[in-house]
């Protein structure tokens, strides 16, 4: 079945040509802009079955939605060069970015003519049995509007409560912990290796896993014993040194357990006591 949507996508990377190709099988029409783009963007494109269309403008008039899918650094941009060519359907805000640039974008392809529906990608690139969460926010006609065209594929749309910035806020909260987990994981790693206890390094990270994001209750504890925490954390940094291996992320979280400090031994603490005390008065 074919969509009467026309959506133009900007710009395929991995990400982007996985999420539009779930829409070209789904039966909607998917543009894209080769101006400037990478044969790599070319070869992913052709796979996806996007039409290119060698200009921006004439994207844009033949498009009702744009889905701005690209380099977080590079968004704004991308916002900009859509408004400039005074695009008026519905403009998808789905890049890695804070709440306030959201909005700030948002503010500016509204005042254009424009509806802003904010999303947030969470998950691999799409394909096959491999499914990814879509979480839209905004209006909710606008919202309705985008999940309708991702339904049936694995893309799942997911729309909740909150004006643009939301999706936008949940994609930063997620993204602090898996991206900065993955930090760790290479520092920690890198430490073992360098002492040879690397094997059982692994084998304890597998017997003990456990996610704290997962768990949320669980940072109460992390607060009690945080006192303790801080200056192990502070021991790392210098075995990290010692080994030639960047400190920063340890020293980090032993200022982060530092706002704990006064928690010491509280096991009455609550969990949104917890999380109060890392706010910066």
């Amino acid at each position: 079945m074919t969509s009467p949507v026309t959506v133009g996508l900007l710009h395929p990377g991995q990400m982007g040509a996985a999420v539009g190709h779930e829409l070209t099988k789904a039966g909607v029409h998917v543009l894209w802009c080769p101006a400037g783009r990478s044969e790599a963007s070319a070869r992913r494109a052709e796979q996806a079955r996007f039409e290119a269309v060698p200009e921006l403008g004439a994207l844009l008039e033949r498009s009702s939605m744009v889905i701005s899918l690209c380099p977080p650094a590079a968004a704004e941009e991308t916002a900009d060069s859509v408004r400039e060519e005074g695009f008026s359907g519905v403009f998808v805000e789905a890049n890695a970015i804070s709440p306030d640039r959201a909005a700030r974008i948002a503010a500016g392809m509204v005042g254009h003519g424009a509806r802003v529906v904010d999303g947030c990608v969470i998950g691999p690139p799409p394909g096959g049995t491999v499914a990814t969460h879509l979480y839209l926010s905004g209006e909710g006609a606008d919202s309705a509007e985008v999940a309708e065209l991702f339904a049936g594929t694995v893309v799942v749309p997911l729309q909740i409560e909150g004006q643009v910035g939301a999706a936008s806020a949940l994609k930063m909260a997620y993204g602090s912990y898996q991206k900065a987990a993955c930090a760790l994981a290479g520092v920690a790693q890198a430490l073992g290796s360098a002492h040879g206890v690397d094997e059982h390094l692994t084998a304890e990270a597998r017997r003990l896993a456990k996610s704290p994001l997962a768990t949320p209750e669980y940072l109460t504890g992390v607060a009690a014993k945080a006192w303790r925490w801080a200056p192990e954390m502070r021991e790392v940094s210098e075995s990290l040194v010692a080994a030639g291996l960047p400190r920063e992320m340890a020293e980090a979280a032993a200022t982060v357990f530092d706002f704990w400090e006064w928690d010491k031994d509280d096991q009455e603490l609550s969990l949104p006591q917890v999380l109060d005390r890392l706010k910066r008065d």
